[in-house]
């Protein structure tokens, strides 16, 4: 439960920076409660698809040397922006060029943040 929580947490972080750093992605309501929304709609889609698009992408992943994933990263941050407008999250990516940069802004946080507390994230104390 911890691992899910901590998990959730630097989801929510990396959506609060993505919101607040890029242009293009808004949050019409600016409150915690949407962001962990958000957060747990990013978690469910990378958990369930991300390991999808990377099987079936696997030779273009190879091929672009990994820079491949920059764009499933993108597609997974438009589908939680899809998501989130059908929950009534007023969560809104303005094109293409704000999905790469929202969704590397996510990445990056979310390694990180995965760095710095992977002994927590691995059950050890």
């Amino acid at each position: 439960m911890t691992k899910f929580i901590l998990r959730l947490t630097i989801n929510a972080i990396g959506l609060f920076l993505a919101v607040y750093i890029v242009r293009g992605v808004t949050l019409e309501d600016d409150n915690w409660v949407s962001i962990i929304w958000l957060a747990l709609i990013f978690g469910f889609i990378n958990a369930f698809l991300r390991p999808l698009l990377k099987l079936l992408t696997c030779p273009l992943i190879i091929l672009t040397l990994g820079l491949f994933t920059l764009l499933i990263n993108t597609f997974l941050f438009w589908l939680t922006s899809q998501i989130g407008q059908a929950f009534g999250i007023g969560f809104t990516i303005d094109g293409f060029l704000a999905a790469f940069l929202g969704g590397l802004v996510v990445s990056v946080v979310s390694v990180v943040l995965s760095l710095i507390l992977k002994d927590e994230l691995k059950g050890k104390h």
